[in-house]
């Protein structure tokens, strides 16, 4: 029984479980209020603004067992997909671009499940208003119609524009642009167009006007700016003409003109007159008022004025007539008109041109011979010209102009009225030039002023020119330069020099000559211009390589120009090297290098340029030569005697080179000569004194001289420190004995003194090292110092 007990809870819980297991409660969505982002969706609302792939709403959702959930979005058929959502995480994704005025709400079926179980709910997006439309303009075009007496403030159209989105973008106002120079005003509110107060419409000033008128909504966000759209329209106003305004004359004033052959009834001018009212006007009727005395008429329709006497028969010169223009109305009725005065003058008929006239009547070609280069202000008086115009008045009247070169002649006078005694003055003297122009043509023109037929006439003018030597001759260059080679012989041609004179004749014949200081060697053709050395000349590069002088060019008057030549003598390879000796003497150092040195007394590289060589030893390997300074050395591996002695049996180490210097000129010339080295070992302490010692070995002379002066300058030392003491020991009036001066000298140390002002130098070269000592340390202080050994004398 026990047992029973303890079994039977246990089975009735094992059946409870059993009976649980397939119980499966549904997931579903949280609602967490219109104002939450997460949940199921609903009371959403989006701004059609809104960017494509923003993350506008979170599904959001649990399962009461507490299983994962996963999310879905569905659309009806047909309907566009504006969301994705991650079925994960619930985040939902705008992927289509909202447009509230074609879709303000879009269903959507959300859906949760838990694997086993799915709940979808249906809800509505509403899409709220961004202002994204601009005002669009209603039944355009807009062409309105105007009589142009329509009093002023009148209302003509209604202007209609609308704009889809709501609220204040949705409000539209209107506005004119350029409203100062308008005629017309607009209702910012009813879009209503009126014509300004004050202002007419006139039909005959403007036709057309062309109003713009600009429709703005009250601005709204967009995309969070705030965004004011707005369109604008052209409203065409086109302007009636209504019958207001009197005729008006065209092309007044109005000026005729009746001639001497003018017949009786001819036509005169025609006056016009039009309806000041264009756009529909009346018929004109012409009428002469006063003003014809009988001598004229007008036809009534074309306004044709005609003379209807012969001219002798008119007793006046002008006549003015008043002519009116009135309208006629459709029923023939004549209402507003206009005058207009026509001006007719009879006048002598314009039937003679101007005619030049010579000495022996009609004359239409003139010639004179004369000098160039006149002076300015000079009257051609060799031209006897007159020109006349036989007719009366303004018709007589012409103008005098010259044509040709332009700025050489003037002519007097410039206006003839009827006769004229015609003068050509000179006015560029400068430009009447033999060498430009032999001869200067020209026409004289002379035509009528105002006259409407312009007749006009022409004569020839032919100035044959002389000439005068007014040029000086000119060298073709200001100077010139040549070159010529120094072994030139004699009467060799140098350069030709040339220079022109364009005088004609004798004038133009040019004579040379030339003179300066260069000009000794030189002569020069006196007609060709050609300039060559004199035939005894001889030219050294190497004395002088340069002349120059002064060309001169003279004509037949002694007008002459000056140029400079400038001559080089080339250098020519005409010397060869040459040694100081044919046979030198040196002494080498083991270690240091001795010289040789040729000159080539030629002016100019390469032909001075020496290059030295070794022709001939024995043996032939122990010598170098350097090629450009002729500096001779030992081979490298030889650094002392023995290694001569080695090499050859000579033991007094004496050679004999024969050395040659050559030139580098073509052809090279070369010279040879025969150079004696004593081979040496330096002995000698180091030292200034040593180094000049053996530097000077090849010059005794030069040692001596440098210790002669030595000691000359030891024994003014010693003249001028005695001289001194003498001095001294005058002003003490004693003598002091030996001994105390012994004394006093050996008071101080035994030194030695550098005399820096005793050094004897050279430029250059080893003698620099060669110093002069004095020994002070003499106990008799007379200041002689003992005397040097002498060099040895040179080998």
């Amino acid at each position: 029984m026990k047992h029973i007990r303890h079994f039977a809870p246990s089975l009735f819980l094992s059946l409870v479980h059993v009976c649980l297991v397939p119980a499966n409660y549904a997931p579903y969505f949280f609602d967490n209020g219109d104002r939450s982002t997460n949940g199921n969706m609903a009371l959403l609302s989006l701004s059609e603004d809104t960017p494509v792939g923003t993350h506008v709403y979170t599904l959001n959702g649990t399962d009461p067992e507490g299983d994962p959930v996963t999310y879905g979005l569905t659309y009806e058929a047909g309907s566009r997909r504006y969301f994705s959502v991650d079925k994960h995480l619930g985040n939902v994704t705008l992927i289509e671009e909202l447009d509230r005025e074609k879709e303000d709400e879009i269903e959507v079926i959300v859906s949760i499940s838990d694997g086993l179980s799915t709940v979808s709910e249906k809800v509505r997006i509403l899409v709220t208003d961004a202002n994204d439309e601009s005002p669009e303009f209603i039944n355009t075009p807009y062409i309105v119609q105007v009589p142009e007496n329509t009093p002023s403030g009148s209302s003509i159209f209604k202007i209609e524009a609308v704009d889809r989105d709501t609220g204040s973008g949705g409000s539209i106002t209107y506005f004119l642009q350029n409203i100062h120079a308008n005629k017309f005003t607009i209702d910012r509110h009813s879009g209503v167009l009126r014509i300004k107060t004050g202002v007419a419409l006139d039909y005959e000033k403007s036709r057309t006007h062309f109003v713009v008128v600009v429709a703005k909504d009250g601005g709204g966000k967009l995309r969070g700016d705030n965004k004011v759209f707005s369109a604008t329209t052209t409203v065409t106003v086109n302007v009636e003409d209504v019958q207001d305004t009197p005729p008006m004359f065209i092309g007044t004033p109005y000026y005729g003109y009746v001639y001497e052959d003018t017949l009786a009834g001819s036509e005169v001018l025609t006056v016009v007159a039009l309806d000041g009212d264009r756009g529909k006007p009346n018929s004109i009727h012409y009428c002469i008022v006063n003003g014809d005395e009988g001598s004229f008429e007008i036809s009534n329709t074309t306004g044709a004025i005609s003379v209807i006497k012969s001219p002798n028969q008119l007793k006046k010169e002008v006549y003015e007539l008043k002519v009116q223009a009135s309208e006629v109305s459709q029923e023939g009725d004549i209402s507003v008109y206009a005058f207009a005065t026509v001006t007719i003058r009879v006048v002598d008929l314009n039937n003679h041109p101007p005619t030049f006239y010579g000495e022996n009547g009609p004359q239409n070609r003139f010639e004179l011979t004369m000098y160039e280069h006149p002076p300015e202000g000079e009257i051609l008086r060799g031209l006897k010209i007159t020109v006349n115009d036989s007719d009366q008045g303004a018709n007589a009247k012409f103008n005098l102009r010259l044509v040709g070169p332009g700025g050489i002649f003037r002519v007097v006078p410039q206006t003839v009225l009827n006769e004229a005694q015609v003068t050509i003055i000179v006015e560029n003297s400068a430009a009447i030039d033999y060498e430009k122009f032999k001869v200067l043509t020209f026409k004289l023109l002379a035509i009528e002023v105002n006259t409407p037929e312009k007749f006009s006439s022409t004569a020839d003018v032919a100035i044959r020119l002389l000439d005068t030597n007014d040029n000086v001759p000119k060298f073709s260059s200001d100077y010139y330069i040549a070159r010529i080679p120094e072994n030139s012989p004699g009467g060799s041609n140098v350069v030709a020099v040339t220079a022109t004179d364009p005088d004609s004749g004798l004038w133009g014949e040019v004579k040379y000559s030339i003179y300066g200081t260069g000009a000794d060697l030189f002569l020069i053709h006196p007609s060709t211009g050609i300039i060559y050395t004199q035939p005894w000349a001889t030219l050294d590069a190497e004395v002088n390589s340069k002349y120059n002088f002064y060309v001169k060019a003279e004509d037949t008057d002694g007008k002459y120009s000056l140029a400079e030549v400038f001559i080089t003598v080339l250098d020519v390879n005409d010397h060869s090297p040459e040694f100081n000796e044919n046979i030198q003497e040196k002494t080498m150092v083991i270690g240091s290098p001795v010289k040789i040195e040729a000159i080539d007394q030629d002016a100019e590289e390469p032909n001075n340029i020496v290059d030295y060589s070794i022709m001939q030893a024995d043996p032939a390997n122990v010598f170098d030569i350097d090629q450009s300074t002729g500096e001779i050395k030992l081979k490298s591996y030889i650094r002392s005697l023995d290694i001569i002695h080695n090499i050859t049996k000579n033991k007094d180490c004496i050679w004999s080179l024969v050395v040659q210097a050559k030139d580098r000129g073509s052809p090279s010339f070369s010279t040879t000569a025969v150079l004696k080295i004593d081979i040496t070992e330096e002995t000698l302490h180091k030292g200034p004194m040593a180094a000049f010692l053996m530097q000077t070995k090849d010059n005794p002379m030069k040692a001596l001289g440098v210790l002669a002066g030595v000691m000359g300058i030891m024994v003014m030392i010693t003249v001028m420190i005695s001289t001194a003491m003498f001095w001294r020991n005058k002003r003490s009036n004693k003598i002091m004995p030996v001994r105390r001066i012994i004394k006093k000298r050996q008071a101080h140390p035994p030194r030695t003194v550098r005399m820096e002002w005793l050094k004897l130098r050279r430029p250059s070269g080893a003698a620099e090292k060669f110093i002069v000592e004095e020994d002070t340390r003499n106990e008799n202080s007379n200041n002689n110092a003992q005397a040097r050994a002498a060099p040895p004398p040179a080998p």
